[in-house]
């Protein structure tokens, strides 16, 4: 018997679809199913699109060269990526136009020169979001390019991050932005060396966010602001933890230059104690600029001194 043309034509499609349906890596606008990441990348070319990814853990990166591009965990947390880097860098290498990142869980990146890392930010805007970075030598590393003009990273999970073994130090989050990082939300902790957020940006808004190191080793600062910079440090939770590298100050402001004017920075609103064991009488802000007037209110805890002035 013949099958009609359309019937045929639905025979042969079927395998087809269900097969793209079950790859891991999606195309939300063109339902194009992909068996590696980077070849879902590749196909988006310099357009704008969502990569859905499935549950899974995957020991594969990607390099986005162009385009609009957000990768997007179906069920966030259930998408994993561990080990694998590109370029010796990351396991996600970012250059295009700008990238977001939804609900992805990063793990297990370690490089020769110290910096692997989740994301590697070079090229364009980043939106991080929902995400966790665990266990490497780097959360989230890069800027300094034009392009890049405001980074944003909202409900993220860091712990497990930083290392000054190498001849450069490695931290949580570091960041080169000559525009905006916002940073809200988000937890860091059981820091393994460096600061939790280093940033060379001109301006910050880091707010809500909790910084628990009390479980840390070898750490440094929870906030180093490290060539000045404006904005707004309000309503974060600080421990600072007994098994220090440098237990001088939690915030410190300008350590390294004074690229970025740092009148008008805002620190008010926190709360800060000290784990059992901690080192004593720390500066909760220690400023190098000169610039900072008299800081907001802050609940700090026995042992805790609220500011110094540096040189």
């Amino acid at each position: 018997m013949r099958l009609p043309i359309l019937s045929a034509i639905a025979l042969i499609a079927a395998p087809a679809a269900a097969q793209q349906q079950r790859a891991p890596f999606v195309v939300a606008e063109t339902g194009q199913g992909f068996a590696h990441l980077d070849d879902a990348v590749n196909a988006v070319r310099d357009g704008t699109a969502t990569i859905l990814i499935a549950p899974g853990t995957y020991r594969e990166c990607t390099v986005q060269t162009g385009g609009r591009i957000t990768f997007k965990a179906v069920q966030p947390g259930t998408a994993i990526f561990e080990s694998q880097t590109c370029e010796e860098k990351a396991a996600f290498v970012l250059r295009g136009r700008g990238s977001a990142v939804d609900g992805i869980v990063f793990r297990g990146f370690s490089v020769p020169d110290g910096n692997g890392a989740g994301i590697r930010i070079e090229m364009g805007d980043l939106t991080v979001t929902n995400s966790m970075f665990l266990d490497s030598q780097e959360g989230i590393l890069g800027g300094g390019h034009e392009t890049v003009r405001r980074i944003t990273i909202d409900h993220t999970t860091f712990a497990g991050l930083g290392q000054c073994e190498t001849e450069n130090c490695s931290h949580a989050i570091y960041l080169a932005v000559d525009g905006d990082v916002v940073v809200t939300n988000s937890r860091f902790e059981r820091g393994t060396g460096g600061h939790y957020v280093k940033l060379r940006a001109r301006r910050v808004t880091i707010t809500g966010n909790s910084f628990d190191d009390s479980r840390g080793n070898k750490t440094n600062y929870m906030i180093d602001l490290s060539e000045g910079g404006t904005g707004l440090i309000a309503g974060n939770t600080f421990v600072q933890g007994s098994r220090k590298e440098n237990s001088s100050a939690l915030i410190v402001v300008a350590a390294e230059g004074r690229t970025y004017p740092s009148t008008g920075l805002r620190i008010e609103g926190n709360t800060a104690t000290m784990a059992p064991g901690a080192p004593g009488n720390p500066a909760f802000v220690a400023d190098f600029t000169g610039q900072l007037g008299t800081l907001g209110q802050n609940d700090l805890g026995p042992g805790i001194r609220i500011f110094e002035r540096r040189r």
